[in-house]
Parts: structure tokens; C-alpha cells; sequence
């Protein structure tokens, strides 16, 4: 059986940190905005993907 091997860190890994400064009770409101917007921007990004690479629309 082969293994695939990844050659650096996954971008997935980077999504708990933003969703802790999103989500968390010891940061600033702005930071916690600022993560909120950004967790936002990422999942619009996501759809506009399905949409181009997916026939029904991703629906």
C-alpha cells in the first residue's frame, strides 16, 4: 500500500488557529471581527470554487 506524503503544512491547520482568534474569549473585538471577516472572505472563496469546478453549481 502507498503512503501519500505531505511535503509542508496543510492549509487546513491555519483554520483552528483563525477560528480560536475568531471564536475565543481572551482576544480584542477587533481581532475577533477581523477573524470573523476573514472566516467569511474563506468560505465565500470555497463556494466560488464549487461553483466553477462543479456542473450543478455545487448544489
Amino acid at each position: 500500500m502507498t503512503q501519500i506524503q505531505h511535503s509542508g503544512p496543510r492549509r487546513s491547520a491555519q483554520v483552528p488557529a483563525l477560528w480560536t482568534a475568531a471564536y475565543g474569549p481572551h482576544r480584542p473585538a477587533a481581532v475577533r471581527l477581523f477573524a470573523r471577516c476573514l472566516l467569511r472572505v474563506r468560505a465565500f472563496a470555497r463556494e466560488l470554487a464549487l461553483v466553477d469546478h462543479v456542473g450543478s453549481g455545487g448544489y
